[in-house]
């Protein structure tokens, strides 16, 4: 994917890894009072004034995190930005700031690091946060991205997973499902060009469900949603993980249980039908996938009023005693524990 015959390649030893962070980053402009100074000395210098500070980092590794063979350079710089921005607007934050460091291999040519940036700098312009510096190193496992970001919030508005209470109720973001059925049909479609490289893909029948898994947008929009409607959640995630993890990452930190009904769940009707084609139950994909980076969060009861008609979030359940347990309430209406089967990047394989 990476090499093309008809484009020239500039070997990263060409610039140096000064003259590679100035050639990558001398488009990123500072949008942001608080950036006092981004990229060019030896740290950056942020200056929030009022408010607290949220700060967040993550780490992409090729072959674990991403694969190269369907994930365009471009979609990856974006979506890795994506994933830190989304915690960020997860603790009810503004995002401001990103810093990005790269481990790259010599196998990769400027080129191919420019789109990498492109994709950053599409991020960084569309969700309004600067680029204020990084490091860039050899690396002998291919690429690994690491982005850490800072955003900022006032003492009264910021939101952790400990602030749940009992009878609050569950909400979530979007829908659910679709980045790992994404991920299904482009692992299909690999195995297929292999078999036959003549074999183009057929993409166009699962143009969300594939632009969920390659092109996801952190949902900046639900804080300024929630901001209008003057709602501050009492607890927030967002969910990179599956809904399972996420809701009992929620209980843990608040020290509840909750019940989550099946029929609540919202999932779009190509997730539904992909989970058919595949035999598939969406119930457990909704629950297990992760990587929708959608926003789980808590409301009290008497600000329900306020958000039931919005589209753009649903009430999937609701906080109860620890006592009671977690449990998802399926179609059947019969009591399910809920368990986490999301992914873990700990575990054996990947």
């Amino acid at each position: 994917m990476l090499e093309d015959k008809n484009q020239s390649r500039t070997s990263l030893e060409e610039l140096g890894e000064f003259g590679l962070i100035e050639h990558l980053t001398k488009n990123f402009s500072i949008q942001h009072k608080t950036t006092v100074l981004g990229i060019g000395d030896d740290a950056a210098i942020v200056d929030f004034k009022e408010g607290q500070t949220v700060i967040t980092t993550d780490l992409l590794i090729e072959g674990v995190h991403f694969d190269l063979s369907y994930m365009p350079l471009k979609h990856l710089g974006y979506k890795a930005v994506m994933v830190n921005l989304s915690d960020v607007y997860a603790m009810n934050a503004a995002a401001s700031q990103i810093t990005v460091s790269i481990a790259v291999s010599n196998r990769f040519p400027v080129e191919a690091l420019e789109e990498l940036y492109e994709g950053i700098h599409a991020a960084c312009k569309n969700y309004k946060v600067d680029l204020i510096g990084g490091d860039t190193t050899s690396s002998n496992v291919g690429l690994v991205i690491s982005i850490t970001a800072l955003g900022e919030a006032s003492p009264e508005t910021i939101v952790k997973r400990s602030g749940a209470n009992e009878n609050d109720l569950l909400v979530v973001s979007g829908d659910l499902g679709g980045a790992y059925m994404g991920l299904q049909v482009l692992e299909r479609e690999k195995e297929v060009f292999k078999a036959n490289p003549n074999n183009q893909p057929e993409l166009e029948q699962y143009s969300y469900i594939v632009e969920r898994q390659l092109k996801p947008e952190a949902r900046q929009d639900i804080t300024a949603i929630l901001k209008e409607l003057n709602v501050v959640p009492t607890a927030m995630i967002d969910i990179s993980d599956g809904l399972s993890s996420e809701i009992l990452h929620l209980c843990k930190a608040s020290n509840l249980g909750c019940q989550l009904f099946e029929d609540k769940i919202p999932l779009d009707p190509q997730v539904i039908n992909v989970c058919e084609e595949f035999n598939i139950d969406s119930t457990t994909i909704a629950l297990s996938g992760g990587e929708d980076y959608e926003l789980l969060f808590t409301i009290k009861q008497e600000d329900y009023p306020k958000i039931k008609a919005n589209p753009s979030v649903s009430v999937i359940g609701h906080m109860t005693h620890e006592r009671e347990g977690k449990h998802l309430i399926t179609r059947a209406d019969t009591k399910i524990p809920i368990i986490a089967r999301g992914w873990n990047s700990l575990s054996n394989g990947g």
